[in-house]
């Protein structure tokens, strides 16, 4: 058989490929319309997302230099682009990023991601954050339960990653209100021990770009806060999405390291495992996509 055609064969799989999980995408998108479970806001639109994502797709790679697309199931590739539809989000945004872990696609937003899913309920007009070096001033007051900025000074030569002692995150309401919150680095280096991506390591993102990595963390932090306060009945899956795939990420973390360390050492996954089962629990099957029903996977959900 030539090369051409062997490409030729290569290319329509793909194609095929391509069209099945995003027909089933979309089909599911679909349903929760017509049933108004969900709605998007005007300018967003699920089939050029699903186009951008896969696209993006193309390009993902595992630890190991493989396609995602070639490595991951596509049960864990179909779910994790639901997740991103339902959610309202678009990787040519750098809202969104695809992750594998073994065998299992996984997405994760950006902080950019955060504060678009915080702004489809409508009342935010925006969100912003600071990071707090030594020897800045910051003033805060607290009013009715709600921590408020009231001033920031900072020298230019206080600049330094390095002396870095916390961050913030205020939502700018459109009623002209706002409210903030405040970690301390020890915060938020606590909240990014719970990834496994290496976060201390020297070459990491974390120590890389560690202005951007603490105003991620107080931005998801205060828009998780947000969103979890809603109570819309439109937009219920928009926070069940939210809320699952942060779970589903931890989850194939875990099982990611168990594989990568099997009989090599123990590890603690006692915390890891209780959220896994919680969200297990709570997790309406009925929005689960089957890719292949006699499969015994056991398939992402939310």
């Amino acid at each position: 058989m030539s090369n051409e055609l062997v490409k030729k064969e290569e290319k329509q799989l793909v194609v095929k490929e391509e069209r099945n999980i995003t027909d089933n995408v979309l089909n599911k998108i679909h349903q929760f319309q017509s049933n108004g479970q969900i709605y998007f806001p005007e300018n967003y639109s699920p089939e050029n997302a699903l186009k951008s994502a896969w696209l993006k797709l193309q390009e993902v790679k595992d630890k190991n230099g493989k396609l995602a697309l070639e490595t991951c199931t596509q049960p864990s590739i179909a779910n994790a682009l639901l997740s991103m539809v339902i959610q309202g989000l678009n990787p040519m945004k750098n809202q969104c990023y695809f992750i594998p872990f073994g065998n299992q696609l996984t997405l994760m937003r950006s902080y950019f991601g955060s504060i678009a899913v915080a702004k489809q309920f409508g009342e935010i007009k925006d969100i912003t954050a600071e990071v707090i070096y030594e020897g800045d001033k910051v003033e805060t007051s607290i009013n009715k339960g709600k921590t408020i900025i009231t001033s920031h000074t900072r020298s230019f030569e206080n600049i330094n990653k390095a002396n870095i002692v916390g961050a913030y995150a205020t939502i700018l309401y459109k009623n002209n209100t706002e409210e903030s919150i405040v970690m301390t680095i020890d915060q938020i280096k606590t909240s990014w021990k719970k990834s496994k991506l290496n976060p201390e390591g020297k070459d990491s993102t974390h120590s890389q770009f560690t202005e951007d990595m603490c105003k991620r963390t107080v931005i998801n932090k205060i828009c998780k806060y947000y969103i979890n306060t809603k109570d819309d009945s439109n937009l219920n899956m928009i926070k069940m999405a939210y809320e699952t795939s942060d779970e589903e990420m931890k989850e194939a973390e875990v099982e990611y390291e168990i594989e990568e360390k099997a009989n090599k050492e123990l590890i603690d996954i006692e915390n890891n495992e209780e959220d896994a089962a919680a969200s297990e629990e709570t997790t309406a099957e009925e929005n689960t996509i089957d890719i292949d029903e006699n499969t015994e996977e056991r398939k992402p959900s939310f």
